[in-house]
């Protein structure tokens, strides 16, 4: 993945802290600051991969 800047938003919600991504509708959640944006930078990532192939095996009836 390229490397990218985005701008995030945390707030607290009772215990955990969430961290959304403005740019992209991507929010994510952690016990702490640091831990809700390497959660968010891992959903990032992840929404970012590019897509994989997938393979359906065939089968024939005879």
């Amino acid at each position: 993945m390229e490397n990218r800047t985005f701008t995030a938003s945390i707030w607290q919600e009772d215990s955990w802290f969430i961290a959304q991504c403005l740019e992209v509708d991507i929010a994510s959640q952690g016990e702490s600051e640091e831990e809700a944006l390497d959660n968010l930078t891992e959903a990032l990532e992840l929404y970012f991969e590019p897509p994989q192939p997938s393979f359906k095996r065939l089968l024939k009836s005879h």
